[in-house]
């Protein structure tokens, strides 16, 4: 089986942007990220099924004339996932944006103390060795 080049650099294009998107701290982008992935992903799955045959339905055509039907059922329901993800991350940032007043996700004070205790008591501890 042959990778066609075109489809390896969109994927790679796709991935990318997705993953760049998803490290933002605005929940939108964040969003916008999760999407770009589900994108990949279908179009991974419909890279991996290889290339266009015959449909799938015995007596018609030779086994090997076939196309294999897993890849597309399981980009279908990547794509409901990903609406279903989509839906209510859009839902949780209209209800961040209600009460905040912007999207932009804050730093957690607690989980910062708490790192910078560790971080203290890592010093503390090299230095009484």
């Amino acid at each position: 089986m042959t990778i066609n080049l075109t489809m390896a650099v969109l994927m790679a294009g796709l991935y990318s942007a997705g993953f760049y998107l998803l490290m933002q701290r605005s929940l939108m982008r964040v969003i916008l990220g999760i999407v770009i992935l589900g994108h990949g992903a279908n179009l991974f799955l419909q890279v991996a099924g290889g290339p266009p045959g015959v449909p799938p339905f015995a007596g018609l055509a030779a086994p090997e004339a076939m196309v294999d039907p897993l890849p597309q059922a399981m980009a279908l329901t990547a794509i409901v996932i990903t609406f279903a993800l989509t839906t209510f991350l859009l839902a949780l940032a209209f209800r961040s944006f209600v009460l905040l007043g912007h999207d932009e996700v804050q730093d957690d004070v607690e989980d910062r103390r708490v790192g910078t205790t560790a971080e203290r008591n890592d010093l503390v501890q090299e230095g009484a060795e």
